[in-house]
Parts: structure tokens; C-alpha cells; sequence
């Protein structure tokens, strides 16, 4: 976290989210049992995310759309929500899907407010999926054991990480990711008013940041390469192990 912005500090290394991996593979596995079909990635964020999108490209995706503007910095899951409805808007979609959640900031709204603003309906965590005719049946995961779900299309869906494994890019599909269209675009290209994105369209606000309270007799351990040393004498002294 950075303390002065109060926000994510997102100045490292990228990765594609991981359980949005199995939304991938669910969308290429679908066209693929269609025979047709595109598979559109949208994303928001800044313009270097597409270094990571293209993981997602050469698995198979057809292009990527970025929402990368200035303007967006700082939006809560509200204001994302808001963005991300209107990008999907332009792309007409059949059927929109989300990774369980998130690895760096997890809501579990987002998918749900994108539905709502869509007026698309949402099923989410679904372990199993079936879309013939127009309709799809999904196997909904809940504590209490398993929903089986119909739903007619379009529908916005959250898939569970048990849904598939998705595949690893070939060397082709890599070299042909960069080749695939990957338009990034301002919020004013895709409708988005200044006041509904950003710290101006957001309903949330972070007013503090602290560590977690001691938990007493704490001990840590930096990895300098003997931190699995350190932590089993840590156990055998308190006769743990």
C-alpha cells in the first residue's frame, strides 16, 4: 500500500489475475465448441497492463480492449464497475465472464454491479457451465452443497477455479499475441463522464492506514535464504515440531 495516495501501490511487476485465467480458457473452450465466436479481453487500467493482457492473447483470445485514462485513477469498486459496463456496452457481448475474484484488491461486487448496470443476469461460482440454445446451465458451488442454475443469454457470470485448468500459450500463440488488435481507449471514448470515474465517481474512501495490532510474542522472519532453518528451529524450541 502506498501511504501518501492511500491506494494500491501499482508501480511493480504485472501479472495476469490468476482465477481470470479459467474466464479465458471457459471463453476459448466455448468458441471452440461453437465453431465461432470471438473472444474480446476488456480490461481498465494503465496502459502498461497490456504487457500482462497478452498472457490472455496468446492462449487464444481474439483482441483486448484497455480502459486507460488518467481520469480513472483511484475508482472504487463503484466507479469500476461503472467504466467496465460501458466498455462492455460497445462490445455487444453474448456472454461476459469473471475470474472469482481478484489477487490485488477482492470486492466480490464487481461482477454483480457490471451485471446490474448491463441489466444482464449473474450467476457466480460456477464449478460447471453448459450454454446451448441460446440458454445456460450452470453448477453453482454454495455452502451448502451444489444450485444447478438456467439462465437465457446474454449473462454475466463469475467462474470458480475448479471450472477448468487453463492452458499454457504455445510458442505461436505468443509470438502471434503482439500482432492482435489491442485498443486502448479514454473514458470519453467509450461514454464515461469525468464525474463517474476516478475519486469523483467513487463511493468509498480509504481514511487510514496501519499495520495489523501486535499479536504479542511475535517473531519475524526475513527470507535470506535460511528462512526454512529459522522457522523449524522456531518450532522445535516451542516444541511444535
Amino acid at each position: 500500500m502506498d501511504p501518501a495516495t492511500l491506494r494500491l501501490d501499482r508501480s511493480g511487476e504485472r501479472s495476469l489475475n490468476s482465477y481470470d485465467l479459467n474466464a479465458v480458457e471457459e471463453a476459448l473452450r466455448l468458441k471452440e465448441a461453437a465453431g465461432e465466436g470471438e473472444v474480446v479481453l476488456v480490461s481498465m487500467g494503465q496502459e502498461k497492463a497490456l504487457e500482462s493482457i497478452r498472457k490472455a492473447l496468446a492462449m487464444g483470445a481474439d483482441r483486448a480492449v484497455l480502459v486507460s485514462d488518467e481520469g480513472a485513477v483511484g475508482s472504487d469498486l463503484v466507479a469500476t464497475s461503472y467504466v467496465l459496463a460501458k466498455a462492455l456496452e460497445r462490445e455487444a457481448p453474448q456472454l461476459v465472464l469473471f475470474g472469482q475474484s481478484a489477487q490485488d484488491s477482492d470486492g466480490a461486487v464487481l461482477w454483480a454491479s457490471v451485471a446490474e448496470r448491463l441489466k444482464f443476469p449473474m450467476v457466480s461460482q460456477i464449478s460447471e457451465l453448459e450454454v446451448a440454445g441460446g440458454t445456460i446451465t450452470a453448477k453453482r458451488q454454495t455452502e451448502f452443497g451444489y444450485d444447478r442454475i438456467q439462465s437465457p443469454l446474454p449473462a454475466v457470470l463469475a467462474v470458480a477455479d475448479s471450472l477448468n485448468e487453463p492452458r499454457y500459450p504455445s510458442l505461436k500463440g505468443i509470438m502471434g499475441a503482439k500482432k492482435k488488435p489491442q485498443d486502448v481507449v479514454s473514458l470519453a471514448d467509450i461514454g464515461v463522464e469525468a464525474d463517474r470515474a476516478g475519486q469523483a465517481g467513487s463511493r468509498t474512501t480509504v481514511s487510514a492506514l496501519a499495520p495489523p495490532p501486535s499479536r504479542g510474542d511475535t517473531v519475524k522472519i526475513e527470507d535470506d535464504g535460511t528462512a526454512a532453518q529459522k522457522v523449524m528451529e522456531f518450532l522445535v524450541e516451542r516444541k511444535f515440531a
